[in-house]
């Protein structure tokens, strides 16, 4: 497979649960990756969690800025398997990355967020009691609260069903969009848990995980370490 996009210095240290988050500058979401600053952190492989026919890669970079967290995944595929219309749905029952952010890991609630290869998002704060979930998606979801996302399709049409080699996904993740779960924007040193997902429904339900669980993403006793250098 071609590498799309270069890579900067390693910033990871020896120990794959813990993974270190550059700080840059604040740029525009495009989509595609192309950004100058994506240069500044390299890529982190999201490891299949069961063994499945369809091994496509899956992989993930991180940056910070003073506004906002930045992702970028890119994801191989062969069929785009979506077909949710619109923003809020049950996007997990399709193909889709998702992104978890515990700012505190010292109480049971973190942030949750999905987006499909046809670029529709799902931002919801959860609080996990047991294993028993209650969530709630934005209320006054705009201005600086709001998300900034875009999806590129490599070797077809960004349509469902769609025969692809490949999509890539951009977002951006304001820190006004965290509050209350965040008390402060990180700064050097800090540290939160979370994980990096990935879902696909090429030949059944398929699942890629930075960190290993039973296959229940929202296992937070079981999140990685994200460092903020």
């Amino acid at each position: 497979m071609v590498m799309l996009f270069s890579t900067g210095p390693a910033n990871v240290d020896g120990n794959k649960s813990r993974l270190l988050i550059p700080r840059s500058e604040d740029f525009t979401v495009t989509g595609d990756g192309k950004s100058s600053q994506w240069n500044k952190t390299i890529w982190i492989e999201v490891p299949l969690l069961f063994a499945k026919s369809n091994n496509y890669q899956t992989k993930v970079k991180i940056l910070y800025s003073k506004r906002g967290l930045y992702f970028l995944f890119y994801c191989e595929d062969k069929r785009i398997t979506a077909t949710m219309q619109g923003d809020f749905l049950d996007l997990w029952n399709e193909d889709v990355i998702e992104i978890f952010l515990q700012p505190n890991p010292s109480v049971p609630e973190y942030f949750e967020y999905e987006l499909s290869p046809l670029n529709y998002e799902l931002p919801i704060c959860i609080y996990n009691q047991n294993g028993s979930l209650n969530s709630w998606i934005p209320f006054h979801y705009e201005g600086s609260r709001k998300t900034q996302h875009g999806v590129s399709v490599q070797g077809g049409e960004q349509k469902s069903n769609a025969e692809i080699h490949g999509w890539t996904s951009e977002i951006f993740m304001p820190f006004d969009l965290l509050k209350p779960i965040m008390n402060s924007p990180p700064v050097s040193g800090t540290i939160w848990k979370g994980n990096l997902n990935r879902i696909d429904y090429d030949n059944g339900e398929t699942l890629w995980s930075w960190q290993s669980n039973s296959g229940d993403f929202h296992e937070y006793a079981k999140f990685g370490i994200f460092e903020f250098e």
